[in-house]
């Protein structure tokens, strides 16, 4: 999986991933998944140690599938993740330890590192004495905007807001101890190009406000827009990266569920066999943060395809990398992000 990539990711000083997949001996795919849950990734516990090769140093299980088959194989997880080495945040056998930050020091500058779900199902939040994720959720509302009856809604998302303070209470609380604090958010609409819902602007730019560097998004499957608010990075999706969905796996999970569960993806005849998404879902990035005098001085990307193997390669060719570089100006400005970019050896820059 990290062939193409792996020499460039264990170049970092710090390797951030999140993680999607369940690691643990108790299950397989064959076991009846919980209650709508549509699907999940099973994984033996030996086949964590393959993430070695991504070069990760902290990893976020703060995810929409972290209790997919239980607590127990959550827990698993992130006891297999720690064991090979990794920092697990956003998820863990209580709400302390979920909203608990990861902090490294590297060359006399110390960075925090913490993690929160907003898609997350009912009661897979962690309590004080439950297992969970870290949560940052939103709450939902149709507002009728035209007179005329029948018509599409605005829909109108507010994030939680004790969830919100307890956020802005860990960054405040970990601000003093570190030079720089990134924050991770599982969140946002899957398999719809551009468009970002209410709450998640909100709750980066209050992540920000009380002391945020660097905010990285995921779980929409495909890329989104990049903001710079105060100074500061916001990258609403990075897209899938290590993610293989064989064609026949995804119909063996269907044909058992009896439904389908992928939205109508349409793969590319040519990737299908090993990376089951959709043409949009090929497109990634590597995002680069590189901090000098204890802050971030630059951020940029590298813009990522997925091949029909479903590995990362970073984009070789002009006229590929021009068009990575259109489609995130289009995925910004399309939401009124007016984010300046430009390309420095063959990295897309953000402007800050």
């Amino acid at each position: 999986m990290f062939v193409h990539t792996g020499a460039i990711l264990n170049e970092a000083d710090i390797t951030f991933g999140q993680n999607e997949r369940h690691y643990t001996n108790r299950y397989s795919e064959e076991h009846d998944l919980m209650p709508g849950v549509p699907m999940t990734e099973v994984c033996p516990l030996e086949h964590a140690a393959a993430l070695k090769r991504g070069g990760f140093d902290v990893m976020s299980f703060a995810s929409n599938h972290c209790m997919d088959l239980g607590p127990d194989a959550m827990l698993d997880t992130v006891a297999a993740l720690r064991n090979n080495g990794f920092t697990v945040i956003g998820a863990g056998k209580n709400i302390e330890e979920a909203r608990k930050p990861a902090i490294f020091e590297r060359k006399g500058t110390k960075i925090a590192y913490l993690a929160y779900c907003s898609v997350l199902r009912s009661g897979w939040e962690a309590g004080i004495n439950r297992p969970g994720c870290a949560p940052m959720r939103a709450s939902t509302f149709y507002k009728q905007i035209d007179y005329q009856p029948g018509t599409a809604p605005a829909i109108i998302t507010l994030p939680h807001r004790e969830d919100l303070e307890a956020l802005k209470e860990d960054i405040r609380k970990v601000r003093p101890l570190v030079d720089v604090v990134v924050v991770s958010f599982h969140w946002g609409i899957h398999f719809t190009r551009g468009v970002l819902a209410m709450y998640e602007r909100e709750v980066a730019h209050e992540a920000i406000d009380v002391g945020a560097d660097l905010i990285l998004g995921h779980h929409p499957h495909i890329l989104k827009g990049i903001e710079v608010y105060r100074g500061k990075a916001i990258f609403y999706s990075m897209g899938n990266f290590a993610f293989d969905l064989p064609l026949s796996v995804r119909k063996a999970r269907e044909k058992r569920l009896e439904e389908k569960f992928f939205h109508d993806v349409k793969a590319d005849s040519e990737y299908a066999e090993w990376y089951s998404w959709a043409p949009d879902s090929r497109r990634s990035m590597i995002v680069k943060c590189r901090i000098s005098n204890k802050k971030i001085e630059k951020a940029s990307f590298l813009p990522v395809l997925i091949n029909n193997k479903a590995q990362p390669v970073v984009i070789s060719g002009e006229d590929e990398f021009q068009e990575a570089l259109e489609d995130i100006k289009e995925l910004s400005t399309s939401q009124g992000l007016n984010t300046r970019f430009s390309t420095e050896d063959r990295e897309i820059v953000v402007g800050l």
